[in-house]
């Protein structure tokens, strides 16, 4: 499969010695006269300019392999359109005719697609060195050329359009044989996985709105919520010396948003969910399999291409070995665990804005945001996270391109799913270090009146009375809201944007192009050479498209598996996390595919038979998701301390059928805090235990504490023990319904297999009837 040396290289007039077939393999392909790819370059006059002679020396390379450069002029530019010869391509067919994994694909026999041009023609010009050693990429940062980018095929881009690439396709289904096709299986997998996850979502999104009714269902009537709305308990101040003392009845709506996020209902979703999660994978998997056998890349190997395609360029390469270096590895690893403690430092400094934003606003001029201060506080923090996130989003990128310099990997593959592991990781840090904070962290870690934690002198956040799960549900609420609209609407926005204001220089640069009448010019299969005036007018309209590259559908993955992170992992925290993905994604098939096949240069058709490493990541998150909300469950909700107080505290449980099985159970999480003691005066000055104009000498805060010497009561132990044995329950029953879903759920179906042996046995019966042909011509 490797070449070892340059004196090993494969020779192609060996294939006679090899006993295959020389006959080439387009015998019936006319000649192609449509460009593959376009160079654009400033014009510059001065001919010993060093750009000038750099880009002669590139042009020049490209000739050397017999590649057609088209030279057209226009205004300030300079076009090249770039044509590769047929030689290459019948190269290209044996090599995957005769390699180890590729050579059931389709591509081996018969004409070669368009976007298989591209691809080709694409590694080419990245693997062609002037004599300076620099190549395209680095002419194009030093301005020797503008810009490069493959070109739309008109009939095809006119059938996506219409087909696929409109808003009032939103409900149809999707032409996924049409995308592949054009951009390749690696951006049609994108789109068969994208569709598949929408469709999944359709039952955990009617499952989260069960669970959203049900809360709502007892909304009036619960017992919870008539206790803090009709309680007259005095609340101890929020915060030092700003904050007074408050009526917990004056929290009556939070109260009531809390219970419809944390109810029973919610445990059982939340199990549903993480087996969802297996369930979704496993079917992607089979649905995955059925489309990759069809297109038939099954066994497709990207690294495997990538050597073929060396060898295309060059006949006598010498391959990328691999490499492994411990102290580059260390250095790495050194890197990213700095990179990770710079990013939980930004989580910190969140938590300290929010501690310090509470009491500022608690004393401020407008009464809403005074009696309501922790709430906009939260909301707030969440809005400064976003804003975080957006501009973490672009410095990770430069830091995990970075990384990946140093790794030194030997091809592309290799060096996208070092990059995509690393982005991820830093982005799954970034987006939920604030949120694993939330949830684990908040209203635990702040000390009792007479002993508070501070930070820099400022007390630190205190959960409400009816649980912390609500902060935890405003904070997921915000973010994924303003980063599903806003991105959807920049990401449109933006290249619509730009699109239009280069339609009108596109305009004005035709009208100086001049007018064709010639028929043959429209001919739509590429076989006629077109004049130079509509080679010009196709090109600069594929100008003027906004700019596409390696990172364009990364950044729509990336995007998506965020999403499916926030839909899985606390959605014990929020059960309509799912509905609103649904109404996202509807839009987001759409929004992609108009903005692929309308306002983007073509992307670069890519050949895998699978989504690479984002299938690992996903599988990750299915883990993470059942561990995440286990601990939600049992560590951040109400749910563990209310059964507790259900069958060990309440009136049932002492046998009492008069009153509800909940009836006190707010005054029973609460202890209580008296003026005369010592620490307590500390903590609170004079002028904040006054209310209505009376003193208070005692107030209430959530613990289980004794009133006298304030240390830990026995219910407290009781409840922690219960909590830890809840998680461990739920994790070792959900994590064995997940194995067993997986077992049930095969792979690969039955008649993919069937499919492929019987596709291996006729290619084989093929290759002997060929070398007995063979051997008979030779007689």
């Amino acid at each position: 499969m490797f070449c070892r040396t340059a004196e090993e290289s494969f020779e192609l007039s060996d294939r006679q010695k090899e006993g295959y077939s020389t006959e080439p393999l387009l015998p019936s392909l006319p000649t192609q006269k449509t460009y593959d790819y376009v160079l654009v370059a400033h014009q510059v006059d001065d001919e010993r300019d060093q750009k000038a002679q750099r880009q002669r020396a590139f042009i020049q390379k490209l000739e050397e392999k017999n590649i057609t450069v088209k030279r057209i002029e226009h205004d300030d530019k300079v076009f090249f359109g770039i044509r590769a010869p047929t030689e290459m391509f019948e190269d290209y067919q044996y090599l995957l005719k005769v390699s180890d994994s590729c050579n059931w694909c389709g591509d081996v026999k018969g004409s070669v697609t368009q976007a298989t041009r591209i691809r080709i023609v694409h590694f080419i010009l990245h693997q062609t060195f002037i004599n300076t050693g620099e190549n395209l990429e680095e002419l194009i940062k030093k301005g020797v050329f503008e810009t490069m980018f493959c070109l739309h095929e008109r009939k095809k881009q006119k059938q996506l359009k219409k087909k696929w690439a409109r808003w009032s396709g939103l409900f149809t289904g999707q032409p996924v044989n049409d995308v592949k096709n054009y951009f390749g299986e690696k951006v049609a997998l994108y789109y068969l996985w994208l569709g598949w996850y929408t469709k999944l979502l359709v039952p955990a999104a009617a499952l989260g709105v069960v669970v959203f009714l049900y809360g709502l269902a007892f909304f009036n009537s619960n017992p919870l919520i008539k206790e803090v709305c009709q309680s007259s308990i005095i609340m101890c101040p929020r915060c030092d010396k700003r904050c007074v003392v408050w009526q917990l009845s004056d929290t009556c709506t939070y109260a009531k948003v809390s219970h419809l996020f944390d109810n029973e209902g919610t445990v059982a979703f939340a199990m549903c969910m993480a087996i969802w999660a297996t369930l979704f994978l496993e079917l992607w998997k089979r649905h995955r399999a059925r489309h990759v056998s069809q297109w038939k890349v099954y066994d497709w190997c990207e690294e495997e291409e990538e050597l073929i395609l060396e060898i295309v360029n060059d006949p006598n390469c010498k391959p990328n070995q691999f490499r492994h270096s411990y102290l580059r590895s260390t250095l790495v690893l050194f890197l990213v665990t700095v990179m990770l403690m710079l990013i939980i430092g930004l989580a910190h400094a969140l938590v300290v804005f929010r501690v310090v934003a509470a009491p500022l606003m608690s004393e401020g001029s407008w009464e809403f945001i005074r009696d309501h201060a922790n709430t906009v506080a939260v909301m707030l923090g969440a809005v400064l996270h976003y804003l975080t996130i957006q501009i973490m989003t672009r410095v990770n990128r430069w830091v995990s391109l970075k990384l990946c310099d140093i790794e030194k990997t030997n091809s592309f593959a290799a060096t996208e799913r070092n990059f995509t592991v690393k982005m991820f990781t830093f982005q799954f840090f970034t987006l939920f270090s604030s949120l694993f904070y939330v949830a684990f962290f908040l209203g635990r870690i702040n000390g009792h009146p007479g002993n508070y934690v501070r930070i820099a002198g400022w007390r630190l956040e205190e959960c409400h009375p009816s649980g912390c799960l609500t902060d935890l549900f405003i904070q997921m609420a915000v973010i994924m809201l303003l980063k599903q609209t806003l991105n959807n609407i920049f990401e449109f926005i933006v290249p619509w944007l730009k699109s239009c204001l280069r339609r009108k220089t596109a305009k004005k640069l035709e009208r100086k192009c001049g007018h064709c009448y010639r028929k043959s010019c429209h001919n739509e299969q590429g076989r006629i050479e077109p004049c130079d005036i509509c080679k010009l007018r196709h090109w600069l309209s594929n100008y003027h498209l906004a700019h596409t590259d390696a990172f364009s559908l990364f950044n729509e993955f990336l995007e998506m598996v965020v999403q499916f992170s926030f839909t899985t992992i606390f959605v014990a925290a929020f059960p309509l996390a799912p509905l609103l993905a649904l109404i996202n994604n509807i839009f987001e098939i759409r929004l992609d595919a108009i903005k692929m096949v309308r306002l983007e240069r073509r992307l670069v058709p890519r050949k895998t038979n699978d989504i690479g490493v984002w299938t690992k990541v996903l599988e990750v998150i299915g883990v993470l998701a059942v561990i995440a909300n286990g601990l939600v469950i049992g560590v951040s909700s109400d749910f563990i301390p209310r059964l507790v107080y259900r069958y060990r505290y309440g009136p049932c449980a002492n046998g009492s059928t008069s009153t509800h099985c909940m009836q006190g159970y707010i005054n029973d999480t609460l202890s209580t805090a008296f003026v005369r003691h010592q620490a307590v005066r500390t903590d609170f000055i004079p002028d904040q235990m006054i209310t209505d104009g009376f003193n208070v000498t005692q107030c209430s805060y959530r613990d289980y504490r004794s009133d006298e010497d304030y240390t830990l009561t026995s219910q407290f132990w009781l409840v922690l023990a219960v909590r830890f044995a809840f998680v461990i329950l739920f994790e070792h029953v959900v994590v064995v319904c997940k194995f067993i879903a997986a077992w049930f759920v095969p792979n690969n179906p039955i008649q993919v297999k069937n499919d492929r042996l019987h596709d291996k046995l006729a290619r084989l019966k093929e290759e002997l009837r060929e070398r007995k042909r063979s051997k008979t011509t030779d007689v």
